[in-house]
């Protein structure tokens, strides 16, 4: 059995080295994880672009997505075709046992 990918319900999950993973964009993050930093800095518009920065380096790649568990491998663009028939060949007998339905969709 293949564990599903929290909150997705994907089986498997790839990643190309250039992907930007995250929740948010990096300008949104950097208001919220570092508002303190911000506002006591003497530049605060300095301040705020590199923490952008060392958010997009440090947080938003797939390395780091990767060593989460978020994504199963990082694989190098010219492999994608390799890697997704492999992928499907080893998902093609799965068979997922689907909940019945407590409310239906009656044609009208």
């Amino acid at each position: 059995m293949v564990a599903q990918r929290g909150g997705t319900g994907a089986d498997l999950a790839f990643a190309w080295p250039t992907n930007e993973i995250a929740v948010m964009g990096a300008e949104g993050a950097a208001n919220v994880v570092f508002r303190r930093e911000i506002a006591a800095s003497d530049t605060p518009g300095e301040t705020r672009q590199r923490l952008i920065k060392q958010y997009q380096t440090e947080l938003m790649h797939p390395y780091y997505a990767a060593e989460r568990g978020l994504v199963d491998d990082v694989i190098d663009p010219g492999e994608t075709r390799r890697v997704l028939t492999g992928a499907l060949a080893m998902l093609r007998e799965k068979h997922a046992a689907v909940p019945e339905r407590k409310h239906g969709n009656p044609p009208t």
